[in-house]
């Protein structure tokens, strides 16, 4: 809610200071950013300490298994061409993370906010948002979050009657139904690769019919919303029909995917689309993801992927075989410590690909590789896994605290 707003109280100022300090001491030790211990700190001394730092803002959160923290930086990058922004650029995406760093937006006008899926509800009754952009929902961190349909429901009970403008992907049910509750939403046209969470209807539980780029249930009659924007190859068509070029400097279809929703987002704030699309050129990555470092004198190209649906869109964006790629898993609280989800992931995608693995989970790996018929390396680390992988740019892809590791020992 943006607008004049009271100075901050005594305790809430207290409250900031004491968690840039809490930050400021675990980056001094080496210990991360500190968003989140600072965050943590601050909230403990301020309880409404997120609602206060929100008050002149005009807030959009961005909440989905996959590309939240991607769209979050385009739709931030985008509405720069509006004012002054505040962003936890960082994916620090639960309460503590999101209160942290709106403390450094004192003078900003819109804050974009990437929230995990599970505080999404508790947040926006915080933050009071002007936009809540939905992409996806599949499943991720199963001993953590809640069954997908689970997620959904609880986005629909929470959004109902939301005063936000909604800008939802009407290509995802499960999307559709956590949106349906909510008086004003914008669909977008975003595209679903990913489909085995999404065979039954969220509705009434029957069989989702699924003829070419269209869904709808036979039995009670739940369907895909015609969408006001949509992704049409290398360009976002608006309310209009007219068609604006995408350039990125991001990969593949998914990020065009964000692009067309960032693109719907900042039209609720006045930017218009070629604006916003020539504003999102500039991003080249994304804490990391899509860069391509040097290590052992060979090119490697980090690429994050959590869960089966964001593996699946990883391997739509690799260079071709024989390109050699790395995979890394880990199993740690931050990933989620069951690795079922392996057996989701369509291997075969990566046949002819020369493969390492490594990671702490590097043998979970190995046994569904070995199942999906694929020709494949365990090594120790990334010094051994690069001394094996033929000429070439490597692909490397891993899930979240594998990808932090890999930056780490990469200096990226």
């Amino acid at each position: 809610m943006a607008g004049n707003s009271d100075p901050l109280t005594p305790r809430a100022k207290l409250a900031v200071t004491a968690g840039k300090a809490v930050a400021a001491a675990s980056r001094a030790a080496g210990r991360g950013s500190g968003s989140v211990i600072g965050g943590r700190v601050a909230l403990k001394l301020d309880p409404d300490l997120l609602a206060r730092l929100a008050q002149h803002l005009d807030v959009t959160l961005v909440s989905a298994t996959n590309g939240k923290t991607t769209t979050t930086r385009l739709i931030a990058e985008a509405l720069k061409a509006a004012g002054p922004v505040v962003s936890n650029a960082l994916g620090a995406n639960m309460p503590a993370g999101i209160t942290s760093a709106l403390a450094g937006g004192a003078d900003a006008r819109y804050g974009v906010i990437e929230v995990d899926e599970k505080y999404l509800v508790g947040v926006a009754q915080a933050t009071e948002p002007k936009c809540i952009a939905l992409l996806n929902l599949s499943r991720d961190q199963l001993d953590r979050a809640a069954e997908t349909r689970m997620l959904a429901e609880n986005w629909r009970e929470g959004l109902a009657g939301t005063k936000s403008v909604v800008v939802a992907n009407c290509d995802d049910p499960l999307v559709v139904w956590a949106a349906s509750s909510s008086p004003n939403v914008v669909w977008v046209a975003a595209g679903q690769m990913w489909k085995d969470d999404a065979w039954s209807c969220p509705s009434c539980g029957g069989v989702m019919q699924r003829p070419g780029d269209d869904w709808f249930c036979g039995e009670c009659g739940f369907r895909r919303p015609t969408p006001s924007w949509a992704l049409s190859g290398d360009h976002v068509i608006d309310p209009n029909g007219s068609a604006w070029p995408i350039h990125l400097q991001l990969p593949g279809r998914a990020n065009k995917a964000n692009a067309a929703s960032s693109a719907a987002v900042t039209a609720v704030f006045g930017v218009p689309p070629q604006v916003a699309l020539e504003r999102m050129y500039q991003v080249q990555a994304v804490a990391g993801r899509y860069d391509v470092v040097q290590f052992q004198n060979r090119d490697l190209r980090l690429l994050l992927a959590k869960n089966p649906a964001g593996w699946l869109e990883t391997f739509s964006l690799i260079d071709p075989p024989p390109t050699p790629v790395i995979l890394s898993v880990n199993a740690r609280g931050a990933d989620g410590t069951d690795t079922s989800w392996l057996w989701d992931v369509d291997y075969t995608r990566l046949t002819g690909h020369p493969i390492c693995v490594i990671g702490d989970r590097k043998l979970d790996l190995a046994v569904r590789l070995e199942v999906a018929n694929q020709q494949f390396q365990v090594c120790d680390n990334l010094d051994q896994a690069v001394q094996q992988c033929p000429p070439g740019r490597i692909e490397v892809i891993a899930n979240y605290t594998a990808f932090q590791d890999l930056r780490r020992r990469v200096g990226n």
